[in-house]
């Protein structure tokens, strides 16, 4: 693409479903394209996440955690360091992108490039991911990041409208959506496996949830929805898949109202379990463009989801039932809707199957971030 960087710098937190999953994605996809490529985050993220083992991308240990601390200082200054390193080693001055992911880690690598000598001052992208955290004192603390984001960004991608309106509230001068895509299918090869026996049992309904175990994703909320249905028959089965730290308390939950539920841990064979379940639900309290959605959507799943965030843009009004967030009672009835409906089911997986279609590839979203590349350095003046 005419225009695009020599050299671009992914930078994220602390990550441990979509946004680490995406940036892998953009990373593998830019050194295809012939860029360049290095990552810069927490050593925790190359663990789960393998950047290391991406051919020719550069990963560096930069220290982002959830939330500030005092040894925020030292990876301020490391990032800065990687950052002039990179500009110095990317070809003529311009030829140098960072895209950041994530409110922390957009708001380091904004100070950061403000600490940089303003010749070798690269482009800056960020895509915020995720919503404000719950809490009157993190949710001050976000607002205080969204303005320095605002301030530091050439271009803010933002995941939904939501936090679209939010970053232009903010100041940012340029906020625009983000593409946020699933690897193809052809590239994954846990979509050949097998699900779990312990889910494929004989003649039980799978009501399938995916994420992080942690209070955004708002599982306990489907725990309390799952009493309403423990008289169908056959009994249906809730299956979660994920780990974070509401494991030990969900699991309690789950004993306390005598719900059926098989706690899956982390998974890597997502479309295996897709494919086995009746119903997939999604009752989070926030969500933007949630990776395992869309691969419900591919998988042809029925689906409950919670109407918040960038969900209703990817499903549309046809292909999932659409429940308030933190209402237990509708999310029962309408996972009791498709459990006894079967009309109802075929509807939604058909109208899940033309929604798939119409998802961005892998091949979309990279090339949405080098046209994004190649937009900060025009309106920047670099060339």
């Amino acid at each position: 693409m005419t225009g695009s960087p020599e050299r671009v710098t992914l930078v994220l937190g602390t990550a441990s479903g979509g946004t680490g999953a995406h940036v892998k994605m953009l990373a593998t996809g830019l050194v295809a394209r012939g860029v360049g490529t290095s990552v810069a985050g927490p050593s925790s993220a190359d663990t789960r996440f393998a950047f290391s083992s991406v051919p020719s991308v550069a990963f560096s240990a930069v220290e982002i955690a959830e939330r500030p601390r005092a040894a925020d200082v030292a990876s301020l200054l490391r990032l800065r360091r990687l950052l002039l390193r990179a500009g110095n080693g990317g070809g003529s001055v311009g030829r140098h992108v960072v895209h950041a992911h994530g409110m922390r880690a957009g708001a380091l690598t904004a100070v950061a490039l403000a600490l940089l000598p303003g010749s070798r001052r690269p482009g800056a992208v960020v895509t915020v991911h995720n919503a404000p955290p719950g809490g009157r004192a993190a949710a001050a603390v976000y607002r205080v990041l969204e303005r320095v984001v605002a301030r530091g960004a050439d271009l803010v991608l933002c995941v939904s409208p939501d936090l679209e309106g939010r970053m232009r509230a903010a100041g940012a001068r340029r906020v625009e959506r983000a593409v946020v895509a699933v690897p193809d299918p052809a590239s994954d090869p846990a979509a050949a496996r097998v699900a779990p026996a312990a889910i494929a049992s004989a003649g039980r309904p799978v009501v399938l949830a995916v994420g992080r175990l942690a209070r955004q994703k708002g599982f306990g909320v489907l725990l309390e929805a799952a009493v309403g249905w423990r008289d169908l028959e056959p009994a249906p089965l809730v299956a979660i898949a994920g780990d974070g730290p509401l494991a030990g308390e969900l699991r309690a939950r789950a004993a306390e109202l005598g719900v059926d539920a098989l706690f899956l841990g982390r998974r890597d064979d997502v479309p295996a379990l897709l494919a086995a379940a009746a119903v997939f639900v999604l009752p989070s309290r926030w969500e933007g463009q949630p990776l395992v959605l869309q691969e419900a959507l591919r998988a042809r799943t029925p689906v409950v989801a919670t109407l918040v965030g960038g969900v209703p843009g990817l499903t549309g009004e046809d292909a999932a039932v659409l429940v308030p967030p933190g209402d237990a009672r509708a999310l029962t009835v309408a996972v009791r809707s498709v459990l006894t409906d079967p009309p109802l089911a075929a509807r939604l997986s058909a109208a899940a199957a033309v929604r798939a279609s119409r998802l961005p590839s892998a091949a979309d979203a990279v090339g949405a971030a080098l046209a994004a590349y190649a937009s900060v350095r025009r309106d920047t003046g670099l060339r």
